[in-house]
């Protein structure tokens, strides 16, 4: 079934797809660069999922670097079809840091979900916050972006200190909303919109 849209879309598709997946640094320099993820990558990705704070708050994980590289394949796909972006966050050195994603992106409202980790060594050092501002300078001021979401489990204070830090604002906690290994989490969700 074909559903018209009553109101003109808040993006027009080919937005991302025109161009390919862009490098982006974080403001604050330090040399940290969201990249596209590479072949390369496969262990660092594969060895971040056997980190216990990832694992708890992610349940969709790879299990071999294989299935890291087909990941990969699908997150360029995600990018080709406008699905989704997805970022190695490095250190200019290249050494992978944490991941950043943009998902669920919705071109008639303009809205977006965000998704990062950050590796163990890499913690406490403002890693996911400068590169959660970088993803959401570029996605609300160049591409037309007019609303980010991110939600966490409300049990996962250093994600919420994260997203309150990079300017999204906390709108409320959606019951039961997410299963985790230990059962239902409720979840915080934060936004933030362009303007902000």
């Amino acid at each position: 079934m074909t559903r018209v849209l009553s109101t003109p879309p808040a993006m027009n598709s080919g937005c991302l797809a025109a161009a390919p997946q862009p490098v982006l640094p974080a403001t604050d320099g330090g040399g940290l660069l969201l990249r596209p993820w590479e072949r390369t990558d496969a262990a660092a990705f594969l060895s971040a999922y056997q980190d216990e704070e990832i694992r708890r708050w992610h349940t969709h994980r790879p299990s071999t670097e294989a299935q890291v590289r087909e990941w990969f394949d699908a997150y360029r796909q995600d990018w080709e079809r406008e699905k989704g972006c997805h970022w190695a966050v490095a250190r200019g050195d290249d050494e992978v840091l944490g991941r950043m994603a943009l998902r669920d992106l919705d071109f008639d409202d303009g809205v977006a979900n965000v998704a990062y980790w950050v590796l163990p060594a890499a913690r406490g050092a403002g890693v996911a916050s400068r590169a959660l501002a970088a993803v959401s300078a570029w996605a609300l001021g160049d591409i037309g972006f007019h609303r980010l979401e991110l939600d966490h489990s409300t049990r996962n204070h250093a994600s919420c200190r994260v997203a309150t830090k990079a300017g999204y604002r906390l709108e409320g906690t959606k019951r039961n909303a997410a299963v985790h290994d230990d059962g239902r989490h409720d979840m915080h969700l934060h936004a933030r919109i362009r303007g902000d």
